[in-house]
C-alpha cells in the first residue's frame, strides 16, 4: 500500500498527478504553436512550453509529491536553494530538448533529445532529493534508481514525440494523461528506493531548512499566476488559420448599359437575368429561360 511505503494517503499523489497533467496539456499546446510559428514567435512559444512542461508538469509535480513524503519519527526540512535549482534544471533542459527536437524532426534527433531530457529529469529529481535535510542519512537503492532512470528516459522521449507530432484537442488530452502518469510513476519509483538511517545519538530540534508550509504557499501563488498567464496566451494565440474573406473575389458591377432599354423591348424589362438577354428569334419569341415582366 502507498500508505506503508510513503507514510501518506492518496490525496497528495492525486494532486501531484493532476498538476502534471495540466502542465503537460499546456506545454503540448504551446509546442504545437511553436511548430507552426515562424521566427521570434517560435522562440516565445518554445519558452512557454518549456516552463509548462519542465516547470509545472515535471518540477511542480515532483515538489508537491516531495512535500507529502514522510519518515517515521523524523523531521524533514528542505534547502530552498537546491529546491529552486532543481526547478531551474528542469526548465532549462526541457527548453533545450524542445529546441533540438523542433529543429531536427527525425528519429535520431528525437532519441538525442529524449536522452538529454531524461538526464535532465533525473538530475532535477535527485537534486530535489538532495535538498531534503534530515537527522541521519538517506540511502538510495540501486535497483529503484535504475528503474527510475529507465522510466525517465522513456517518458522523456515519449513526451518529446507528443510535443513535436501530436495535434488536436483529444490527442493533446490523451497525451497529457499519459505523460502525467509517466512522470508520476518515475518520481514514486525513485522515492520508493530511499532508505533512512537514523543517527547514532538522538538529536533534538529540527534540521536546518524550510518547512513544507513555508514553501507551499509561494508555490501555490506561482502556479495560480502561471495558469492565468498561460490561459491568456492560449486565448490570444492564433490556434487555427482563419479564412481571409477580404481576399475573396468581388463580383463586378453590371455595366450601366445593361439596364438601358434596348430596341424591340419597349414595354418590357428583364426581372431575373445575369447576362445580356439573347436576341429574339425570327418568329419574335424570346428564349424560355428568360423571365419578362410587362412594365406598368
Amino acid at each position: 500500500m502507498l500508505d506503508d511505503v510513503f507514510g501518506q494517503d492518496w490525496l497528495t499523489p492525486a494532486i501531484a498527478f493532476t498538476v502534471s497533467v495540466i502542465g503537460s496539456f499546456l506545454g503540448l499546446s504551446f509546442a504545437y504553436r511553436a511548430r507552426r510559428a515562424p521566427g521570434l514567435a517560435r522562440w516565445g512559444w518554445t519558452v512557454l512550453s518549456a516552463f509548462a512542461l519542465g516547470g509545472m508538469a515535471v518540477w511542480s509535480m515532483h515538489f508537491i509529491a516531495m512535500m507529502g513524503f514522510r519518515l517515521p519519527d523524523t523531521a524533514i526540512r528542505y534547502d530552498p536553494l537546491l529546491t529552486l535549482l532543481s526547478g531551474a534544471i528542469a526548465i532549462v533542459v526541457m527548453g533545450g530538448a524542445l529546441t533540438l527536437s523542433l529543429r531536427r524532426r527525425s528519429t535520431p534527433g528525437l532519441l538525442l533529445s529524449g536522452l538529454l531530457l531524461g538526464g535532465g529529469v533525473l538530475a532535477m529529481h535527485y537534486t530535489g532529493v538532495a535538498s531534503m535535510n534530515v537527522h541521519g542519512e538517506l540511502h538510495l537503492d540501486p535497483g529503484y534508481v535504475a528503474a527510475s532512470c529507465a522510466i525517465a528516459l522513456v517518458a522523456a522521449t515519449v513526451a518529446l514525440w507528443f510535443a513535436t507530432r501530436v495535434t488536436g484537442l483529444g490527442a493533446n488530452l490523451g497525451a497529457s494523461l499519459l505523460m502525467g502518469a509517466a512522470v508520476t510513476s518515475m518520481h514514486y519509483t525513485g522515492m520508493a528506493g530511499i532508505h533512512h538511517e537514523a543517527p547514532d545519538f538522538v538529536r533534538y530540534g529540527a534540521p536546518e531548512g524550510s518547512t513544507v508550509p513555508d514553501l507551499l504557499l509561494p508555490l501555490i501563488v506561482v502556479l495560480f499566476v502561471f495558469l492565468l498567464v498561460c490561459s491568456l496566451f492560449l486565448l490570444l494565440g492564433d490556434d487555427e488559420e482563419r479564412t481571409d474573406y477580404s481576399r475573396r473575389p468581388v463580383h463586378a458591377a453590371a455595366p450601366a448599359d445593361e439596364e438601358a432599354p434596348r430596341p424591340g423591348d419597349a414595354g418590357y424589362s428583364p426581372r431575373h437575368a445575369t447576362a445580356r438577354p439573347a436576341a429574339p428569334a425570327a418568329d419574335g419569341r424570346r428564349p424560355a429561360d428568360d423571365v419578362w415582366t410587362r412594365n406598368r
